[in-house]
């Protein structure tokens, strides 16, 4: 919630997941020139509490990966304890 659509998130590996299984929602993908299909950076289950990403919320490459992981820490029902702000 609250996070721009597009933004930059950096993956560092060339691992990458096509489809999802009819339960879980593809809700990020990403563009890559040149492939034939964009690939899932993030999904979340359709009635359970899972959410994952494919991509690495934490590095300085990502763009809004402070205020990523703070929604994720807010699902788990707690408070982040840093501002979720970053240098962009």
């Amino acid at each position: 919630a609250g996070l721009p659509s597009p933004f930059i998130a950096t993956r560092y590996h060339s691992l990458e997941v096509v489809d999802v299984p009819p339960a879980l929602i593809d809700n990020a993908h990403a563009e890559t020139p040149g492939a034939d299909h964009p690939s899932v950076m993030g999904f979340r289950h359709e009635s359970l509490p899972i959410h994952s990403v494919q991509f690495h919320p934490e590095s300085i490459a990502t763009e809004h990966g402070h205020a990523l992981l703070a929604n994720f820490a807010r699902l788990c029902g707690l408070e982040p304890v840093l501002p979720a702000k970053q240098s962009a």
